[in-house]
């Protein structure tokens, strides 16, 4: 508790209510643990899609791999009276998402007879299951029964369903399972539930299994309840896949055994106390409520999207949907990384790790077009192996994402200072970008080892040369590696200097950076040049810095994602016009937001699943924007600080390895 305030407002920093739902304008917001995602929906007790981490599968669209849409196994439905409940029967319905416990709670009243609250949650402690809490009140004397419900998506395999009870002295578990192929049979995917009931053994009502459809079962049980009862009891479901698991119908049986006899207030607990460890990192914004739950937001989905300990990484739409095919583009590394990197360096690694993983993938991708070293792929699935669809230039040519990843890479050392991981992980993949950059380059003289036929940042222009990011990421990543040579003791190939010291910026007359050899002042889709004042430090004094914003800030579609305004309100910041930073703030995430829960589409009026890419681009306006935090070789420091007039204080807390806390007042 915040010492000096009321419940009220401190609940309302953490909370995103939808009170006005429309069911036809309707965006679910997301409650996952890093590995299972489930999105909500506007009929009651229904889970709108489940993405589960890690396993991808050639289907739908562009020939190539997509994340997949597994077992939408927390669906429940309720009779009462013997009356299906339906959205026509129901009055008050709410939903609102607690970010301190991510728990979606939906309540609502059906007539005269029952009150409803159901909470749902992607339990953050066991990374496989989630639980759905319900908790009933009769009005007056009531049967209820409620109903656990198993559905399989049309383009899952061989789908088989079974219902199996164990009977032990203690406990009597049933568990209603549903395993499958994935589309091409290179996965097979299961998922299992059971009830909580609070009920001592041998007391507990009886479940029925109902098998319907080759692609849907359910269990349910009956419950007479008084009038002034309330009766609570839960539904814990597993969901994995050979991804995870050699065996995945028996672990996801195994694993919701496991959470049904940890029982319902263990389960609360754990997940809770998950949840409050990872918000020792968090931003307070003191004097706008508004902007103090954008932010709040930011942070809880991407939270929500990683998770430490593993190796996946995440896509520009999390676990929100299969947006981009669920695939890992530059979005990661330069777009949400350095927020989760600043604060979550467990989740940052966890990422790192995911490009180690693919580092011989990397390298056979640069072996096959001609060069040496190591050449990330633009989309990334399972194998590391490029899954951009054919039609899309953006796979053979946008060479700046093996840049983006070796600097990820150096980030990761910098905030940590851990040697023995730079030795044996983040090294080895600096070391190869830089041979590919050097293979690369044309060295056509001094000043002119130009990198062309690529695609920068602004991807609306296509098959240019020397454009200024990806030159500029090539010029970073070769300076690091020499660097990060002299860490590891290792004598740096001098050619990496040389080719760094020849490849050219290119200027306009009167200095600005120029975007590539012939740009022409046309709209661009989003930030290239001024990435390269941050997160890049070619672009650094003040003056240049101000005359890049000048030209390109008017030049930036209003159709583009959103973090090219978050990264431009950044660069106010820092050249104290904290006034038309936080213009630009706002202008990355505000028009963005769709109802009922204000997520946060990739442009103004769009309508895809969570864009965590402009998220993270949001939280880097704040936290290293407004709140002056930089990466340097001594860690993470403050290096200013500056806030809008609407802010009284903004504080940053839980930065880094040893968690420190910076305020500016």
């Amino acid at each position: 508790m915040i010492t000096g305030m009321s419940w009220a407002p401190l609940r309302a920093q953490w909370t995103i209510p939808a009170t006005d739902i429309d069911p036809d304008n309707y965006y679910g917001i997301t409650v996952a643990n890093g590995m299972v995602g489930l999105v909500s929906s506007p009929e009651p007790m229904k889970v709108q899609d489940v993405v589960l981490n890690g396993v991808y599968d050639n289907y739908q669209r562009g020939r190539v791999s997509n994340i997949l849409k597994t077992f939408n196994h927390m669906n429940m439905e309720l009779d009462v009276d013997g009356m299906r409940v339906g959205p026509q029967h129901i009055s008050n319905f709410r939903q609102e998402l607690n970010m301190r416990t991510a728990e979606l709670v939906t309540s609502f009243e059906v007539g005269d007879k029952v009150s409803v609250k159901h909470t749902l949650m992607s339990l953050r402690h066991l990374p496989f299951t989630a639980m759905a809490q319900v908790q009933i009140s009769a009005k007056r004397a009531v049967e209820i029964s409620p109903i656990s419900v198993i559905e399989a998506p049309n383009h899952l395999r061989d789908v088989r369903n079974t219902y199996s009870e164990i009977d032990r002295p203690h406990v009597l578990i049933g568990l209603m399972t549903s395993f499958a192929d994935s589309p091409t049979g290179a996965h097979q995917v299961a998922a299992s539930t059971s009830f909580i009931f609070p009920e001592a053994h041998g007391e507990e009502p009886r479940v029925i299994h109902e098998d319907w459809d080759f692609n849907r079962h359910l269990a349910k049980f009956r419950k007479s309840l008084a009038a002034g009862e309330t009766y609570t009891f839960a539904v814990v479901g597993s969901s994995v896949a050979s991804e995870h698991f050699a065996d995945p119908l028996n672990e996801a049986e195994r694993l919701t055994i496991f959470a049904k006899l940890e029982g319902m207030d263990r389960l609360l607990r754990r997940h809770r106390e998950a949840w409050t460890e990872l918000w020792k990192s968090d931003i307070q914004i003191e004097g706008n409520l508004r902007d103090q739950v954008a932010v709040r937001s930011a942070l809880y989905h991407l939270y929500s999207f990683a998770r430490e300990g593993q190796a996946y990484s995440l896509s520009p739409m999390g676990l929100s949907g299969l947006g981009y095919n669920g695939h890992v583009f530059w979005d990661t590394e330069i777009w949400m990384y350095p927020g989760l990197l600043a604060l979550q360096p467990g989740m940052a690694r966890s990422i790192m790790q995911y490009r180690y993983d693919r580092l011989p993938a990397a390298r056979m991708n640069a072996f096959a077009h001609g060069y040496r070293g190591a050449m990330f792929p633009w989309e990334s699935a399972d194998d590391g192996s490029e899954d951009t669809p054919v039609w899309a230039l953006t796979g053979p040519f946008q060479h700046h994402i093996s840049g983006d990843v070796a600097w990820a890479m150096w980030k990761y050392y910098q905030t940590t200072g851990d040697k023995e991981w730079l030795r044996s992980t983040g090294w080895p993949v600096i070391m190869e970008v830089a041979d590919f950059f050097a293979s690369r380059v044309e060295r056509n003289g001094p000043g002119a080892y130009d990198i062309k036929n690529v695609i920068g940042a602004n991807e609306w222009e296509e098959n240019i040369d020397n454009n200024a990011y990806t030159n500029g990421m090539a010029i970073t990543v070769l300076r690091l590696a020499t660097q990060a040579a002299g860490v590891v003791g290792v004598t740096p190939d001098p050619d990496w200097a040389h080719v760094a010291e020849n490849i050219p910026i290119l200027k306009f007359p009167d200095g600005t950076t120029k975007e590539h050899a012939t740009f022409d002042t046309a709209f661009i889709k989003q930030a290239d040049v001024n990435l390269l004042s941050w997160p890049m430090d070619i672009v650094r004094d003040p003056a240049d810095i101000r005359r890049d914003l000048k030209y390109y800030e008017p030049r930036l579609s209003p159709d583009g994602p959103a973090m090219g305004a978050a990264i431009l309100a950044l660069l106010y910041a820092r050249l104290g016009e904290e006034e038309k930073a936080y213009e630009l703030f706002r202008k990355s995430y505000q028009p963005n937001e769709v109802p009922p829960f204000g997520v946060l589409a990739e442009t103004a009026g769009g309508t895809n699943p969570y864009f965590a890419t402009g998220a993270g681009g949001m939280l880097q306006s704040v936290i290293f924007g407004f709140g002056g935090l930089e990466f340097t070789d001594q860690g993470i420091e403050q290096r200013g600080g500056w806030l809008p007039k609407s802010w009284k204080s903004l504080t940053i807390s839980g930065v880094g390895p040893e968690g420190k806390t910076f305020t500016v007042e």
